[in-house]
């Protein structure tokens, strides 16, 4: 029991030093406002280029999963063909981050389609 009244007393310190700090900063919840227009300039700013859309950001994920999978492929094939500077290791690391960037864009395209088939069947 005391255990945990000394962990809660820790907690509970460690809330207030946080507290004091950061009285004078922004609010931790605070909203961003150059999230909610990331083409916007903020004050003070000249000259700011215009944020990538959405299909140009989707392209570039894109190219990043296919360029992993092939950096991966290609250690996995200098690994079996025994190259020196492909360790194991190194190989099954980089076809882990592979797959769970397939992994990753195969749930957002679910995602996306989810969203239209949504879309598509409100009622107008």
């Amino acid at each position: 029991m005391t255990d945990i009244s000394s962990i809660l007393s820790q907690i509970r310190a460690h809330e207030m030093r946080m507290g004091a700090m950061g009285r004078d900063a922004a609010p931790a919840k605070a909203i961003d406002p150059s999230l909610l227009n990331p083409g916007a300039q903020r004050p003070g700013e000249v000259g700011r280029s215009e944020a990538p859309g959405f299909m140009e950001t989707l392209n570039k994920a894109i190219d990043g999963v296919s360029g992993a999978q092939n950096h991966a492929g290609a250690m996995q094939k200098a690994f079996e063909m025994g190259d020196p500077n492909a360790d194991l290791a190194r190989v099954m690391v980089a076809m882990q981050q592979s797959q769970v960037a397939f992994r990753a864009t195969v749930e957002v395209r679910n995602r996306m389609v989810q969203a239209y088939q949504d879309v598509m069947n409100m009622p107008v």
